[in-house]
C-alpha cells in the first residue's frame, strides 16, 4: 500500500471512528460542557454514532456490536483524563497568576500535559486500529472517502 493510500485510509478511519471517541462524546453533559456525561448516556451516544457510521459503510449488525464495544471501552478509559486536564488548567492559571514566575513548575506542568496527550493518543490509536480490523478493506475505503469530504467542509483556519 503506498504512502498516500495509507494516509488517506488512516484519515478516514480517524475521521469516522474518531468521532465516536471525541472529547465531546466523552465529556459533554446534557446541558453542554458542564460535566461528565452519565455512563448510560455516553453508551447511548456511542451506539447512535456507530449506527450512523454503520449506514455510511454498510456494516453488519455484528460489526456494529464490535465497533460499539471498542468505542465504549475506549471512552471509559479516556473519561478520567478530562478531570486531569481540568486540574492542569487550574494549575496553569495558578502558575501564571503567581507573583513570581516559576519556570521549573511551568516546565513540569508542560511535560505532564505532553504525557497526558500521549496517553490519550495511544488509547485512541489502539481503538482506531481495533475498529479498522472490524471493517473490510472496502468499508475502510468508503470511510476514507467520506472522511475526505467531511474534512473539506470544515473551515477551522
Amino acid at each position: 500500500m503506498n504512502k498516500f493510500r495509507r494516509i488517506t485510509l488512516g484519515a478516514g478511519i480517524l475521521g469516522g471512528i474518531g468521532a465516536l471517541l471525541s472529547a465531546r462524546a466523552l465529556a459533554q453533559g446534557r446541558g453542554g460542557w458542564h460535566g461528565p456525561m452519565d455512563p448510560a448516556d455516553m453508551d447511548r451516544h456511542i451506539e447512535r454514532m456507530v449506527k450512523h457510521l454503520a449506514v455510511e459503510v454498510d456494516a453488519t449488525p455484528e460489526q456494529q456490536q464490535k465497533l460499539a464495544a471498542i468505542a465504549k471501552d475506549a471512552a471509559r478509559d479516556l473519561a478520567p483524563l478530562r478531570a486531569e486536564a481540568k486540574e492542569a488548567r487550574r494549575q496553569a492559571i495558578e502558575l501564571l497568576s503567581a507573583p513570581n514566575v516559576d519556570r521549573a513548575a511551568i516546565e513540569q506542568l508542560r511535560a505532564g500535559k505532553i504525557q497526558h496527550a500521549d496517553t490519550a493518543s495511544r488509547r485512541i490509536a489502539s481503538a482506531l486500529a481495533d475498529a479498522a480490523e472490524v471493517l473490510t478493506p472496502e468499508q475502510r475505503k468508503t470511510l476514507a472517502e467520506r472522511a475526505s469530504r467531511w474534512h473539506g467542509r470544515r473551515h477551522w483556519g
